[in-house]
């Protein structure tokens, strides 16, 4: 299982969430490559913990599906996140694909219940909406929004990227429910009702607003 090291002073250094903070395991399953990203949430400051990829290696379906539980279970036991994030399935070209990416999916799911943790969903494009601003962004544009959110510096690879994008709109969109719905509004250039709007739903659209600029590295 790769490691992403922590960012400099500013980031978390004790596996336990800080007094009243919310942790949150970000997930992006996949049937070779599963990334995770662990954030505190407090108020409105995020803080990373720690992110990486599992490797389930290249042994029988089954075994791979085996070492994603164990390795899942092994990570909600060293970092005891209170709430887990992880993408919806799509649905994929290829049948076989899309059945091995769910049952993927459902290895890392069943080995964070032991802990009672609540379990969000996010369709990609919620994701890239809430992090980036619009639902059709790319995933570097995706990648440099979580380094700039996250104060993160050095390599990030593409799998624990996704993982702790997950994580962040989690933690964004669970205090303002209406956030990516203003963020959606955005995108479509369609204001979003003035009574839904939050600080999280502003920053969302004005998020948006840079990004169509061009403004948005």
């Amino acid at each position: 299982m790769s490691r992403v090291p922590m960012p400099p002073a500013s980031a978390a250094k004790a596996t336990a969430a800080t007094p009243r903070a919310l942790r949150v395991l970000g997930l992006d399953p996949g049937s070779r490559l599963t990334g995770w990203g662990v954030v505190d949430c407090q108020g409105g400051q995020l803080t990373y913990v720690a992110s990486g990829t599992l490797r389930a290696g290249t042994g029988t379906f089954a075994s791979r599906l085996h070492e994603i539980f164990t390795g899942i279970h092994a990570l909600c036991a060293e970092y005891a996140p209170q709430e887990v994030a992880i993408e919806r399935v799509f649905v994929a070209k290829n049948p076989d694909s899309a059945l091995k990416l769910g049952q993927a999916r459902g290895a890392a799911l069943c080995a964070t219940f032991d802990g009672l943790r609540a379990i969000a969903e996010y369709a990609p494009r919620e994701v890239k909406l809430a992090v980036v601003g619009t639902g059709g962004a790319e995933k570097a544009q995706v990648q440099a929004m979580v380094r700039r959110i996250l104060a993160l510096q050095g390599r990030l690879g593409a799998d624990a990227a996704d993982a702790l994008a997950i994580a962040v709109c989690h933690a964004h969109t669970r205090t303002s429910p209406g956030a990516l719905a203003a963020a959606a509004s955005a995108a479509a250039g369609t204001p979003a009702p003035a009574r839904r709007r939050s600080p999280r739903a502003a920053w969302g659209a004005a998020l948006a607003g840079r990004l169509a600029a061009g403004t948005a590295r």
